[in-house]
């Protein structure tokens, strides 16, 4: 099918949908950090603690991640090309997080959730292989 004459699939409303329900709750996880609401989602002073100790840099891999996959779903929605080039900015900004959580600061444990961290990872990299799919596809323009 190519989606610049024809309907878009179903799956990309779908897909489109649910991530952006996903993406969501990271873009305010992100946003409660940055206006300051942790404690009133519930954190220790411990936890708070260690987001406020954040480098610059790591803050903005953050941003990049959450508000780079919250882009590709509005794009894929919209059935726009620039939802592989979101995405693949959401894949650097994970990326950058990733080596500062995970490898440069010890997290507390308190906030480790490996099954969280990993379908983080599996959820961007299937959306970049679904978009770049379905540019491919024509579905995107």
């Amino acid at each position: 099918m190519n989606g610049t004459t024809g309907k878009a699939p179903w799956h990309l409303w779908v897909i489109g949908v649910l991530t952006l329900l996903w993406n969501s709750i990271g873009i305010m996880s992100y946003l409660a950090t940055r206006m300051d609401k942790l404690e009133s989602l519930g954190m220790t002073a411990d936890q708070i603690a260690y987001f406020d100790s954040y480098p610059l840099w790591a803050n903005a891999f953050w941003a990049l991640g959450v508000w780079g996959a919250f882009a590709g779903s509005i794009l894929l929605l919209l059935r726009s090309r620039w939802a592989v080039t979101s995405l693949i900015v959401a894949i650097a900004g994970l990326v950058g997080t990733s080596l500062y959580q995970h490898v440069l600061t010890q997290t507390p444990e308190s906030l480790q959730n490996p099954v969280l961290a990993v379908s983080i990872w599996v959820i961007t990299a299937l959306m970049l292989w679904y978009a770049v799919k379905m540019r491919s596809a024509g579905v995107l323009r």
